[in-house]
């Protein structure tokens, strides 16, 4: 029987989803909380990577059981799990359905704010500088559609190819806090933070228009922004 979980998580103290051999990661928690409920071992599949010390406002998980899980097996996980990670949904679907290759599209923020606030220190970005917000949200619109995103990702990847269907992006203040948009069908390894570390430099004045697309088109991701932290992204929803 395969379930699927809905859930949330603080990325702070964690190397990310992903299992990894030197660090403590969701994927690994989540596994062994469900293995001591069912009496198994489980192996859950997530619907994406997210790297360390990035959030998860909304991240879908699946995996297989051998018999029909309790009623009070989500109240039971809980529980167990520590306060940094809660599941919100479970339910039985398609032994065919998987969270991470049925998945559409996904939506990432990534959270800037301009005065020192106590509790959004490990949650969004301080910047020291005015940002130009119409310059940033005119390169935006350079990004959407199907293209090679290489000159935003991580070198050293396993993927098969660098294109991505971006289908929005934009910049826009939610009371105090500057946040970065963007949804697209699939994200390459560090994407998101070269992104705004790029569109930043525009926002900054430091290079122009005409200069990111000659970026964009590179392919080249030395071409490209400083990678932002970590700690100001969330991956905020999936969509199937």
């Amino acid at each position: 029987m395969r379930y699927l979980l809905e859930l949330s998580y603080d990325g702070s103290n964690y190397q990310g989803w992903q299992i990894q051999p030197n660090g403590l990661t969701v994927q690994e928690v989540l596994n062994n909380a469900i293995s001591v409920i069912v009496r198994q071992s489980i192996e859950t599949i997530g619907c994406g990577r997210t790297d360390t010390g990035v959030h998860a406002r909304q991240y879908f998980a699946h995996f297989d059981v051998e018999n029909e899980l309790p009623g009070n097996f989500k109240r039971s996980l809980n529980g167990i799990l520590p306060y940094d990670i809660a599941v919100h949904d479970c339910q039985m679907v398609s032994s065919e359905f998987n969270s991470r290759f049925d998945a559409v599209s996904r939506t990432y923020e990534y959270q800037i704010i301009f005065e020192k606030d106590p509790f959004l220190n490990k949650h969004a970005v301080r910047w020291h500088a005015d940002l130009d917000i119409d310059a940033m949200n005119k390169a935006c619109v350079a990004m959407i559609g199907t293209r090679d995103f290489s000159s935003f990702s991580k070198v050293n990847t396993d993927v098969k190819h660098f294109d991505c269907n971006l289908m929005s992006a934009r910049w826009y203040y939610r009371e105090n806090i500057l946040i970065f948009e963007v949804t697209a069908n699939r994200f390459l390894r560090n994407m998101v933070r070269a992104m705004v570390g790029t569109l930043i430099m525009i926002g900054e004045g430091k290079i122009n228009q005409e200069k990111f697309l000659e970026i964009l088109d590179s392919g080249d991701r030395r071409n490209a922004g400083t990678s932002v932290p970590a700690h100001g992204l969330y991956l905020v929803s999936v969509e199937y």
